[in-house]
């Protein structure tokens, strides 16, 4: 989706326009260019995805454990973590298509609206009370307006909001990696015949897993790549004190 860059000076915000076009942007002076593909998932999306994976797991093998029992103890825990996120991986993936969606028509309704406005203020004001608190103080009526011409001069809006395939690959890359969460957790239940060993086993790769999701995230932040690591091994850590604490 098209997004338009305003701004005076060194201050440059982008905010969505909806086109069936291909994808372009428009600088304070005006001048079309062309707009870089963004990545379906960020690494945020990604980060947090294979967390939810890895805390659902957890979760379901602690639970499971309590009442596990006999040979098979451990394949029934795997099976128990799998089947627990293949049904979390789906909801989620259905919710961020919903998610998607609801997001894609709020912009459609604003768009509709400047079009439909009676002046070229009350446009403005729309494209104004929709900005984010923090971006608001940044943005000067004059970048308003240049988005409000441009969207007056758009042929024709979709008339109503709609899926694209980029969507879909998002919930699916969602889904996978929910799911793809669970295997270090639940991979030692099927190679280590030990039930303790296998738990214990399975607890060092969850934590080692939240390092370096912490690290990924701390690193794309800039808030300190080792300091998230060690961070999101801290939450894990206090999860796994109160699943044993309630019975895991």
């Amino acid at each position: 989706m098209p997004a338009v860059h305003v701004g005076s000076g060194r201050k440059v915000v982008a905010l969505p326009v909806l086109s069936r076009g291909p994808m372009s942007t428009v600088t304070p002076a005006g001048h079309a260019e062309p707009e870089q593909r963004q990545p379906v998932l960020n690494t945020v999306d990604r980060v947090c995805e294979v967390c939810f994976g890895l805390f659902m797991a957890l979760t379901f093998i602690g639970a499971v454990k309590a009442v596990a029992a006999g040979e098979d103890a451990g394949y029934k825990m795997f099976l128990a973590a799998l089947g627990c996120n293949l049904a979390w991986g789906l909801a989620d993936a259905v919710m961020y298509l919903v998610r998607t969606l609801a997001d894609r028509g709020q912009r459609l309704k604003l768009a509709l609206t400047v079009r439909r406005a009676e002046d070229h203020a009350a446009a403005v004001r729309a494209l104004r009370d929709a900005l984010p608190d923090t971006l608001e103080p940044l943005v000067e009526d004059a970048d308003l307006e240049r988005i409000r011409a441009r969207l007056a001069d758009m042929p024709t809006l979709p008339s109503r909001a709609n899926f694209v395939r980029d969507d879909f690959v998002g919930a699916l890359g969602i889904f996978v990696l929910v799911v793809l969460g669970t295997f270090p957790v639940a991979v030692p239940f099927l190679v280590v015949k030990d039930l303790t060993t296998a738990l214990i086993a399975s607890r060092v790769l969850t934590l080692v897993m939240l390092f370096t999701a912490g690290f990924a995230l701390g690193r794309y932040t800039g808030a300190g790549a080792t300091k998230a690591g060690f961070a999101m091994i801290a939450l894990g850590v206090v999860l796994t004190i109160a699943i044993i604490a309630l019975g895991g």
